[in-house]
């Protein structure tokens, strides 16, 4: 039987209007309470997004909302690590905003508070959810393209300063780095493809020269290149200093075949021969959180409550794999030097695995069915 679960969200942004509305469209998530420095007002709140929302000024008086029971953190990067250990202990389940922190010491602290409270967690990399990776990763596991030896997925954000209009992602203190602001989604995506431990990075660091990039405090393109324990290569471009629209590209090359973007080829299929075939998916291709797949993550976390589960595919454990990685990649550019990247002492790689597979199984039978173009799937 579902349950309802109240949530308290804490800020009142860009980011924080949209999980709003996507929490409430899940039919099990209530928005109750709002944190916000800001003084706003309640009855506007409730007529905006639904339902009867409080307004808190202070942390502490909505953690002792005994009524929350999931806190959803989308404030400022450098308050993830206080806020998110403090839900933890005031027994509450988190939603995190990406980035989870802005270094890896602060992100260990959080996992130790969630692993000795017990905090079942979400973080917002959001785009394991959309169709593309959805049936991509449907494909690479039963085997449509082989062994990957090779996988690029990149981020370009363009049309100008999209990111500039707002001036905590400009600064070192809140912004970070081009792949903590948004290559995190591309990096992860590409960890997601993959599937094997990475060994060791190495990255790069530019920028434009353009004037309207000039308020940022950090470098704004970043280039990784991966080494996995398996063999095979991969990279990762972030760029959020381009005059250009915005572009999520993707690109694996296996054994048996490729898919580039929205495009597959497998020897398996004999699909097309010499002939790309177009995948029904809606691509990744904006970076308005408006358009991003919140409802589809977080009715999966609320099942996942419901059944007393670890969230799949975005739970805090899993996530911190990609931001490990993330973190030695901006190490590596910052020194212009080879990175290791630090192990998970309690990461249990099967049971991760097993996870998500059960969460993929409904779209697997659905990809192949599209795929081999027959009716009879054996799923």
């Amino acid at each position: 039987m579902s349950s309802n679960y109240n949530v308290g969200v804490i800020g009142y942004g860009w980011a924080a209007a949209a999980h709003i509305d996507a929490l409430n469209k899940t039919g099990q998530g209530n928005v109750t309470a709002v944190l916000s420095t800001r003084n706003l007002d309640p009855a506007e709140l409730s007529s905006t997004h639904g339902g009867t929302i409080k307004v808190y000024n202070e942390i502490d008086e909505m953690l002792a909302d005994d009524s929350l029971d999931v806190i959803d953190i989308t404030s400022y990067p450098d308050q993830h690590k206080d806020q998110a250990i403090s839900a933890a202990r005031a027994g509450k389940h988190v939603i995190l905003e990406k980035p989870i922190t802005l270094n890896l010491e602060d992100a260990e602290e959080i996992k130790e508070a969630f692993d000795s409270n017990g905090t079942q967690s979400c973080v917002c990399l959001e785009l394991r959810f959309i169709s593309q990776f959805t049936t991509i990763k449907s494909i690479i596991d039963e085997g449509l393209i082989g062994d990957i030896h090779y996988g690029e997925i990149d981020y370009y954000h363009g049309i100008g300063p999209w990111y500039g209009q707002y001036r905590w992602n400009t600064t070192r203190e809140n912004g970070g780095s081009s792949l903590l602001s948004a290559g995190c989604h591309a990096l992860d995506a590409l960890l997601l493809c993959m599937g094997s431990e990475v060994e060791e990075v190495m990255a790069y660091n530019a920028q434009s020269s353009n004037e309207v990039f000039s308020s940022y405090e950090y470098p704004t393109t970043t280039t990784t290149i991966l080494k996995f324990r398996n063999g095979a290569v991969g990279k990762c471009a972030s760029v959020i200093d381009c005059l250009m629209p915005y572009y999520f590209h993707t690109q694996l090359c296996g054994s048996e075949g490729s898919i580039l973007d929205d495009k597959l080829y497998s020897s398996k299929l004999h699909l097309r021969d010499k002939a790309w075939t177009k995948l029904p998916v809606a691509l990744a291709d904006s970076g308005d959180v408006a358009d991003h797949p919140y409802q589809d993550q977080f009715q999966a976390f609320f099942d996942a409550l419901d059944k007393g589960e670890p969230m799949p595919l975005t739970s805090y454990e899993e996530a911190l794999q990609t931001f490990r990685v993330l973190f030695a990649a901006d190490q590596s550019a910052a020194r212009s030097e080879f990175a290791g990247v630090r192990s998970a002492v309690s990461f249990d790689a099967r049971r991760v695995a097993k996870r998500r597979d059960m969460f993929l199984a409904g779209w697997r039978c659905a990809a192949l069915y599209w795929c081999v173009g027959v009716g009879g799937c054996a799923c």
